[in-house]
């Protein structure tokens, strides 16, 4: 099983970079992350903003890969602790198939993302940017990985 981390944004911050590579790597063995960064459109005065994440929702859809389990980051999905999530990780790992999470831009995911997703996971109630969610779901990722493999990174 591989994970697909399709994220709205290109050219992040090296701090992202080197956070996200930090994590993807640890986890190259288990379940290997990849990152597709989906362009981000256009945003201005004279630009229709529902088009433009229609836009880049359209795009990110079409980036899932085949057969893939898909999980939008959303902050009205479902919230996991560490143990629960790498409950959840190894249910998706028991299905087959890769996985697909989502991460939307600025004002979030596509509606057509969302219904797309066959689950939600939400990473708490504080509003988070975007570029910093991909860390986070990569060391989550990590952590429930860990957890399964008995790997003493978490310490509750």
């Amino acid at each position: 099983m591989r994970a697909h981390l399709i994220a709205v944004g290109e050219r992040m911050p090296a701090w992202v970079t080197e956070g996200y590579n930090e994590y993807a790597k640890r986890l190259i063995r288990d379940l290997p992350l990849q990152l597709v960064e989906i362009s981000t459109k256009l945003r201005g005065r004279t630009n229709d903003i529902e088009r433009v994440i229609a836009d880049e929702g359209a795009l990110m859809c079409a980036a899932i890969p085949k057969g893939a389990q898909v999980v939008a980051l959303d902050g009205r999905g479902k919230a996991y602790g560490s143990e629960q999530l790498a409950q959840q990780l190894e249910r998706w790992r028991m299905h087959g198939g890769d996985l697909a999470f989502l991460i939307g831009g600025p004002e979030g995911l596509a509606p057509a993302a969302i219904e797309r997703a066959e689950q939600r996971w939400s990473l708490g109630p504080a509003t988070l940017p975007h570029p910093l969610v991909r860390i986070i779901v990569a060391e989550q990722l990590y952590r429930a990985m860990s957890l399964l493999n008995n790997h003493p990174y978490h310490r509750a």
